[in-house]
């Protein structure tokens, strides 16, 4: 079996042109270089893995290289294979970590005071520069202010927040971005395909998501997956990384919805069972739940989600589920929840539980969240009683009409009711505009009865009868569902204007009647997805 060990080293950027995703930042450093305009000091910042350390060796292969080609080394000549073998004694990468004192930057000065060795430039690499010390800082000032013209720093930091602002001042600034997934991908299929490694496309794109934009991490994580020997899926990346699937975390917000709370300690127990780290099994699932969040609020989700087609039509059909106010306390329950295990290491299985417990039942605790929650849904039910959808404690029994005095009947409830006689039916049909709209209203009220009405449309008799048009197998059960079609009937009336007693609504097959069987129908009517 191959050996990956070195496998990004192996596949590290040779020239500013092999950097993925940093491209107006290259071309500025090329052009520097191919025309002799190079700074004294430049500060490289970003996020880690996003080629700040390879830029900065790149560039010290640059100035010094024999036979430079627009401004990139040419990788072929003695300087440029000395500082790729990290033998070249003139460019020196230094460590600010471990040598953060105001001895080693004396050290470096005294070095300063002497001419290169060999090549034309001294390069000092300074990586995360931001751990220097005070004193350090101010023993450096000096020199990057007036260095000597064949010395060149190179500053690198990962938070740059923490630089004093007079050592930024006197460097050239770089901001290097977190590379896209897109780059990311294309970099692992080349690597896979060079190397002889089996990698769907799904997986690809699952380490570029877990990556989180930086190169060195997708590589790093391609190497580890890689040593198994077998084809790398999805679920090799997941148990590499040590965290459960996508659909084991949606499983698990599908149990928590339904409140349903063996399967929900069932998958921390598997979790624990199985040697994962429950953080990053739940750091997955609070971005399960930022992915929901962005499809539900946004058409164009897969523009801003790293999500395989599967998934994607997995989140479309949670976040029908969620309210915002629903939202917002989950979230806030997860937020709150991972802080508490970073604080206590040893109790993570239990604050895991106790969330979990907590994001099933909103009055199992008392937070602003939960209290906007709980207000949903007692507005949610108040409109159902409305509508006439939620039965009330019965009504005494009417007294017995006075002899000659005819009771008056009750209010129908079926799809067909008697309109005012000033409005029989003189008027032809017509397309009912605000159907969508009313459909969306029920969304809001009940998900699973909107639902049915996929692919369906209305007419409009006259001022106050309607007639749907939908899929046979649901337009059957929704006429003899008497809480259903009081929603319809009441959504109707509240967006034309009127009361719901005056309003008439029948339900009618699409044409072509009834299909094969009621499971052909259900198919149809929901656009084959299932």
């Amino acid at each position: 079996m191959s050996d990956y060990r070195a496998l990004y080293r192996k596949w590290r950027p040779v020239d500013f042109d092999d950097v993925s995703g940093q491209n107006a930042t290259t071309d500025i450093l090329k052009y520097e270089v191919a025309n002799d305009k190079l700074s004294h000091a430049y500060l490289f910042s970003g996020s880690r893995g996003t080629g700040k350390t390879s830029c900065a060796k790149i560039l010290a292969k640059a100035v010094n290289c024999l036979a430079p080609k627009d401004g990139n080394p040419c990788c072929a000549c003695e300087a440029c294979r000395s500082i790729d073998a990290g033998i070249a004694t003139d460019v020196i990468e230094m460590d600010a970590a471990s040598n953060n004192g105001v001895d080693n930057v004396r050290d470096m000065k005294d070095e300063i005071a002497f001419t290169p060795a060999l090549l034309k430039y001294r390069v000092y690499i300074i990586d995360e520069v931001h751990m220097m010390s005070q004193s350090a800082f101010n023993a450096l000032l000096k020199t990057l202010e007036e260095p000597p013209k064949y010395v060149i720093f190179i500053l690198a930091t990962t938070e740059l927040h923490k630089l004093p602002t007079t050592i930024v001042s006197r460097c050239q600034r770089f901001d290097f971005k977190r590379i896209s997934s897109d780059n990311i991908i294309s970099r692992l299929k080349k690597i896979s395909e060079a190397e002889g490694i089996d990698i769907t496309d799904d997986a690809a794109r699952v380490i570029a998501r877990v990556a989180r934009g930086g190169m060195r991490d997708a590589v790093s994580l391609l190497e580890l997956c890689a040593g198994v020997g077998k084809k790398i899926d999805t679920e090799l990346v997941f148990e590499t990384v040590g965290s459960g699937s996508r659909d084991t975390v949606y499983k698990l917000i599908r149990a928590i919805l339904s409140r349903d709370f063996d399967s929900v300690y069932g998958a921390v127990s598997e979790v624990v069972m199985t040697s994962g780290d429950i953080s990053v099994f739940w750091q997955e699932l609070i971005d399960a739940y930022r992915d929901i969040m962005v499809v539900k609020n946004t058409p164009a989700a897969k523009d801003y989600l790293d999500l395989t087609e599967l998934e994607y039509e997995t989140l479309s059909e949670l976040a029908r589920s969620f309210t915002p106010a629903l939202l917002a306390y989950h979230t806030s329950i997860l937020e709150s929840a991972i802080a508490d295990m970073q604080r206590a290491y040893n109790s993570k299985r239990s604050i895991a539980e106790i969330a979990l417990t907590r994001l099933c039942d909103a009055k199992s605790t008392v937070t602003q969240e939960s209290l906007a929650l709980r207000v949903e849904e007692l507005e949610r039910e108040l409109a159902l009683l409305k509508l006439g959808a939620i039965q009330t404690s019965p009504a005494p029994a009417a007294e017995p009409a006075s002899e000659g005095v005819q009771a008056p009947e009750p209010a129908a409830v079926s799809s067909v009711r008697e309109e005012p006689p000033k409005q029989k039916e003189t008027q032809a049909e017509r397309p009912f505009d605000g159907w969508a709209n009313v459909v969306r209203r029920i969304g809001e009220l009940k998900c699973s009865l909107s639902v049915q009405f996929k692919g369906s449309y209305a007419v409009r008799r006259g001022e106050y009868a309607f007639t749907v048009y939908m899929n046979a197998f649901f337009a059957g059960s929704l006429a003899k569902n008497e809480r259903d079609l009081a929603i319809v009937r009441g959504v109707i009336a509240e967006f034309v204007g009127l009361s719901k007693e005056s309003v008439s609504v029948a339900v009618e097959p699409v044409t072509g009647g009834q299909s094969g069987s009621p499971q052909d129908d259900i198919i149809t009517a929901l656009g084959g997805s299932l």
